[in-house]
């Protein structure tokens, strides 16, 4: 018997804090003016995208005591921005990262259920934790929190939100259709959470929104990373674009589920990626060498050595050799909030490896950076890339991506012209939304079914 094929799930990454938007190009629009964020978000939606995503960022970036400036170093609010997107769009979900550490649950799940009502049900939260106390020093909580306890308060600051959000439901809470005044007795709205991290209880003030509560996304591939992804996510970000690499995460988080009375349907893997399009696949290939050399200058590259090196390298010409002195392994970081630092934590060895590759390829520092940073994902004509995407997909790789143009707002432009009707020719991508919220979109059950089944199961 066939196995009946996946549909592509597909969303949109406006670039946030990151070194993968070419400044220089012509095309290369504000990263704060609303004007860019609606041309993407229309976009995404005429291409029938599940949903834009914006990641933030809570303190600007310092290296060696400066603000880093090389690359987007800042954005309007996330809730400000996915509020004035929902008045532009009608069916594209909106997804935004608010960071678990340095907020409270009654403020968030009001401010998401808020948004859910705002946008018709369209709203997602990317639930993260914040790993440094350089960006707590921007609030009265620091940098306190090891990773455990990190992990501890993001699941029961998850756990207390979600009460907040299914504290409005019930017979007992009716509607007068011509006031929209909600009439109630005590119990709707009203909650108690006792735990390690918050003792809160009271009335929450936003009533139930049209899905339910909000589309719950994770990001992080630690270990404590997936069994949260697993026990409390709908959807988990990965970092494995790769076939390889993607089919064993894949695998991995999906066999998780079982333990939480999850289904391998109830937890969608979406990875970011990158692309390059061209008419030829030898057209798209010199575009991205092309591409490549633009996101990494000469400053980039220096900058970059200095995440592994932890030493000042601007005398250092970067289209010479790679420093000839070791990394300096102590403590005190020359780079700031940035998450670069915690990748390399061997930079003795990451350093012989990478001297090793600049002798055998002959390379200079900015060869070497351009060659080991993060690569285009998908590179070819459309008819290449949509066969890639689908056959990633259809082997369980993922079950979609997360896009990442390279020009901010016009870089989504033509993967939506072209390589989407070649995913909808094959079947694998929708022609229009069948639904209305994003748990439609992304064949999320309805929380309140999801109760109803294992009640009476």
């Amino acid at each position: 018997m066939t196995k009946p094929l996946k549909q592509i799930h597909l969303a949109a990454h406006f670039p946030g804090v990151n070194n993968t938007t070419v400044w220089s190009d012509p095309e290369a629009g504000s990263h704060i003016e609303f004007s860019s964020f609606a041309h993407f978000a229309r976009t995404a939606e005429r291409a029938k995208f599940d949903f834009l995503f914006l990641a933030e960022g809570l303190r600007l970036r310092e290296q060696g005591g400066k603000i880093y400036d090389l690359d987007v170093v800042g954005r309007p609010d996330t809730f400000t921005i996915l509020s004035a997107l929902a008045a532009v769009t009608e069916h594209l979900g909106l997804t935004g990262t608010i960071n678990s550490t340095f907020n409270e649950p009654y403020e968030v799940a009001r401010q998401f259920a808020s948004l859910d009502h705002l946008s018709g049900g369209r709203s997602a939260w990317n639930v993260v934790t914040s790993w440094d106390a350089f960006t707590g020093e921007n609030f009265r909580r620091g940098g306190f929190l090891p990773q455990d306890e990190r992990y501890s308060r993001a699941k029961e600051f998850l756990t207390t939100a979600t009460e907040l959000f299914d504290s409005w439901q019930g017979d007992e809470i009716l509607a007068d259709q011509e006031t929209g005044v909600f009439l109630r007795d005590a119990k709707a709205g009203a909650f108690v959470h006792t735990g390690q991290h918050f003792d809160i209880h009271g009335q929450f003030n936003v009533p139930r929104s049209p899905q339910g509560r909000p589309v719950i996304f994770q990001a992080g591939d630690s270990e404590e990373g997936r069994e949260f992804a697993a026990s409390s996510a709908d959807a988990i970000f990965s970092r494995y674009a790769a076939l390889k690499e993607g089919q064993a995460f894949y695998t991995d988080v999906k066999n998780r589920l079982a333990k939480y009375g999850r289904g391998h349907r109830d937890l969608l893997i979406l990875p970011a990626a990158t692309f390059t399009l061209g008419d030829t696949d030898a057209e798209a290939e010199e575009l991205a060498r092309e591409v490549r050399r633009q996101q990494v200058s000469g400053a980039t590259a220096l900058k970059h050595l200095e995440f592994v090196w932890n030493r000042d390298l601007s005398s250092y010409d970067p289209e010479g050799p790679l420093p000839d002195i070791d990394p300096d392994i102590s403590e005190n970081h020359i780079s700031k909030g940035r998450a670069q630092v915690r990748m390399y934590r061997d930079p003795l060895a990451i350093a012989r490896e990478w001297r090793e590759l600049a002798a055998a390829n002959n390379w200079s520092i900015r060869d070497l950076v351009i060659n080991t940073g993060n690569r285009q994902t998908f590179v070819g004509s459309p008819e290449t890339v949509a066969r890639t995407i689908n056959d990633y997909v259809q082997a369980d790789a993922s079950d979609g991506f997360i896009l990442v143009p390279h020009i901010t707002p016009s870089g989504l432009d033509t993967f939506a012209d072209k390589v989407v009707p070649l995913l909808q020719e094959q079947g694998v991508f929708r022609t229009e939304y069948e639904g209305t919220t994003l748990r439609d979109h992304l064949g999320l059950a309805h929380p309140d079914d999801v109760r109803g089944e294992r009640a009476a199961s």
